[in-house]
Parts: C-alpha cells; sequence; structure tokens
C-alpha cells in the first residue's frame, strides 16, 4: 500500500510559505533600511571656506588662485577658462551640506567667480 500524498503536499505547501514570507521580510528591510545601522557622514571634494574667497581678486593669475582654493575637482577639458569647486556632505542618501564655486579666466588672469559662498561685505566683490 502507498503512504498518502496529502501529507507530503502539506509539508511542502507549509514550506513555500515559509519560504515566501522570509523573502517578504528580507525585501522590506532593504526598501525601508535596516534599523539600527549607523550612516557616516561622508565628505567629497573641495574644502572652501569664506576666507578663501575673501581673498580671491580679479586680476589674480591661475597660480595665485590654485595656491588659495587649492587643485580644483573639475578642471573641464573643453573649456580651460573655467574651474568648478564641489564639497558635498552627506548621510547616506540625505545632502547635509553643499557647496559651489566656478572660477573664470581670460587668459591667465581671474576674471570672475560665482557660486553660494559670496565675498564678505568688507572684501573687493568680483
Amino acid at each position: 500500500m502507498m503512504p498518502p500524498l496529502f501529507c507530503k503536499w502539506k509539508f511542502n505547501r507549509m514550506r513555500i510559505l515559509i519560504l515566501t514570507a522570509s523573502l517578504l521580510c528580507l525585501s522590506a528591510c532593504g526598501a525601508v533600511g535596516f534599523p539600527g545601522v549607523y550612516r557616516i557622514n561622508v565628505e567629497q571634494g573641495n574644502i572652501v571656506t569664506q576666507e578663501m574667497v575673501d581673498q580671491l581678486k580679479p586680476g589674480m593669475n591661475r597660480r595665485q588662485v590654485r595656491y588659495i582654493l587649492g587643485t580644483p575637482l573639475v578642471e573641464d577639458s573643453f573649456n580651460q577658462d573655467r574651474w568648478d569647486y564641489t564639497y558635498v556632505v552627506r548621510n547616506g542618501k540625505d545632502i547635509i551640506n553643499e557647496n559651489r564655486l566656478t572660477v573664470y579666466f581670460e587668459g591667465d588672469t581671474l576674471s570672475h567667480f560665482t557660486g553660494n559662498i559670496v565675498p564678505s561685505a568688507g572684501s573687493e566683490e568680483s
């Protein structure tokens, strides 16, 4: 006599149910974020401070600007007269702080600069 197939089917059904529930729980952790995980602040780019921007004056040469601000994060190979300085602080996907400064040259001299850090009132403006 053969054993009944009903018990085997019941066991497989329970196994499939547990496996499906486990996969749903694991995928939910990825979408919401695993609780209790510490995410560090990640800093990327060039730190540009107010004091650095206050030292910039139109008419400076490229070497002087590089001395004050450092090497630019992006030097456009198609536009040699523009340097971009970008600084971003992130915590996971959230942006905590973001600063941008773009420096423009005419030939070898600084013509003007733009960004969200502006020169203070005591210094010359670009």
